[in-house]
């Protein structure tokens, strides 16, 4: 069986920039298509050549949110990652102490009041778990003049990690789907998508769908699960993943989060049906993907809960086989980065 990658790749192979900034347009990052017959290196401007009448791309129409913003604790400096809009009007939010630290503030208390620019917020119980003893998300009230995604729009700026090296604008950090802004990180599997592919796609005959997922922060533990995420699944791409499938076309999500949205509304036959609310789905060995049959993704740290996924959709060999080529190749890894193209 192929070795599949456990290990964070080299730092120096971390997109530290968008792809513009190094002289490529959008479409241009590389593109690894990974298939049984074999592994192929492209650029993503390629995409319909690996495609096939019939064939449905299901993309994700949330956009990204200016998630971080810089506070005060008593007397020291935090960066607030908003996080998660809840049902209630409280926000999940995760503190650090500085602009691109590599893991949360380790002491936040029940209480804890943080000063923003024009507001505040205070820290109300642990989240997802309110017993936990110890977090990294906390659920907390924001107290700002407007709306929270107003406000984030005005003070905020996109949340950046510590392997990018300077603080970029918020539309190097929206997808060419974007509509309604939620997602605390850019669903970053649709970046690679320009306003020409989408045009060569549907002349060729391949459909697109839309649905929305909203996602959270990124920065999970290794063996961390996701978290909850509100989707959308409307019935017109309900509709389109029947038809597709009907007539023998794949299924082809752009990203994991079209990915989890999709097989949350998924039968056990791989019937789709309209949806909304919140998902905690987790794929894995004991829920392989049920109507998704082939993935966009990008390249990023094979934390279990998103390995798992990958593996769920096109099976441990290819993961692997596809994980390998890349660290042999040089792909550029995270959100800014290079992509593949999983067929199983």
């Amino acid at each position: 069986m192929t070795a599949v990658a456990l290990v964070e790749p080299e730092p120096v192979r971390s997109a530290t920039e968008p792809p513009e900034a190094r002289g490529l347009a959008r479409d241009a990052v590389r593109l690894l298509v990974a298939a049984p017959g074999g592994v192929e290196h492209t650029t993503f401007r390629e995409l319909a050549r690996f495609l096939s009448p019939g064939d449905l791309v299901v993309v994700n129409t949330s956009g990204t949110l200016a998630a971080a913003v810089h506070g005060r604790r008593g007397q020291g400096a935090v960066t607030v990652h908003f996080s998660t809009r809840l049902d209630d009007g409280t926000w999940a939010v995760e503190l650090r102490p500085g602009r691109r630290a590599s893991g949360p503030v380790p002491d936040v208390d029940i209480g804890d009041v943080v000063d923003l620019p024009g507001g505040r917020l205070q820290v109300e119980l642990p989240y997802p778990d309110p017993d936990a003893t110890a977090s990294r998300l906390w659920r907390a009230r924001v107290v700002v003049p407007d709306s929270v995604p107003a406000y984030l729009a005005r003070h905020g700026r996109p949340i950046a990690y510590s392997y990018v090296a300077r603080d970029w604008p918020l539309t190097d950090y929206q997808t060419v789907f974007a509509r309604e802004p939620g997602s605390a990180e850019m669903p970053s599997a649709g970046r690679p998508f320009s306003d020409a592919l989408v045009t060569e796609l549907v002349t060729a005959g391949v459909s697109l769908a839309p649905l929305t997922l909203h996602t959270g922060v990124s920065s999970l533990e290794v063996g961390e699960p996701p978290l909850p995420e509100r989707y959308v699944v409307p019935p017109a791409t309900a509709r389109a993943v029947a038809h597709a499938r009907a007539d023998g076309g794949r299924v082809v999500a752009v990203g994991t989060t079209v990915t989890r949205a999709l097989e949350t509304v998924a039968a056990e036959d791989g019937t789709v049906r309209p949806g909304a609310g919140w998902t905690d789905l987790v794929l894995g060995p004991d829920r392989p993907a049920r109507v998704v049959t082939g993935l966009v993704t990008g390249w990023h740290e094979p934390g279990a809960s998103h390995l798992q996924l990958l593996e769920a959709v096109a099976g441990r060999d290819l993961v692997g086989s596809a994980y390998d080529a890349a660290h042999a190749e040089g792909y550029l890894w995270h959100e800014l980065g290079d992509s593949a193209l999983l067929l199983p």
